[in-house]
């Protein structure tokens, strides 16, 4: 259904170095790579996921309400991710766990990247 997703950051380097390691577990990569922009995606695809300087200049900020999800393989994968996302620098918002009032096997992980943008890590598999 998506193209892709972009995420607004006001310090693309550091935030390389963040999502790097929070995609790592994911088995995402890093396909392109600019000065203002960075692109990640499966192995072997094209980039679905960019995080860049905003177009028009200003300073990259929060929406409220939005959060970019994540999938992960399996419950590892999850936690690997969280566990990596913290260690660059993230900060908690919910650590994984299930989340039975989503559906039966919904085993999430929400985080905030450097930017403040929010992330959930998740498994929709039974383990």
């Amino acid at each position: 259904m998506f193209s892709h997703v972009t995420i607004g950051s006001n310090d693309v380097g550091r935030a390389k170095a963040f999502y790097d390691a929070l995609l790592q577990p994911l088995g995402l990569v890093r396909h392109m790579d600019y000065p203002h922009a960075v692109g990640y995606g499966p192995a072997g695809g094209r980039p679905q996921l960019w995080v860049l300087s905003p177009l028009d200049k200003r300073a990259a900020s929060v929406g409220n309400g939005i959060t970019i999800g994540l999938e992960a393989p399996d419950r590892g994968a999850v936690d690997a991710a969280y566990k990596a996302a913290l260690a660059a620098g993230g900060t908690d918002e919910g650590a994984p766990g299930l989340r039975a009032h989503y559906h039966p096997n919904y085993y999430g992980g929400y985080l905030r990247d450097l930017d403040g943008n929010k992330i959930c890590v998740v498994c929709h598999h039974k383990p």
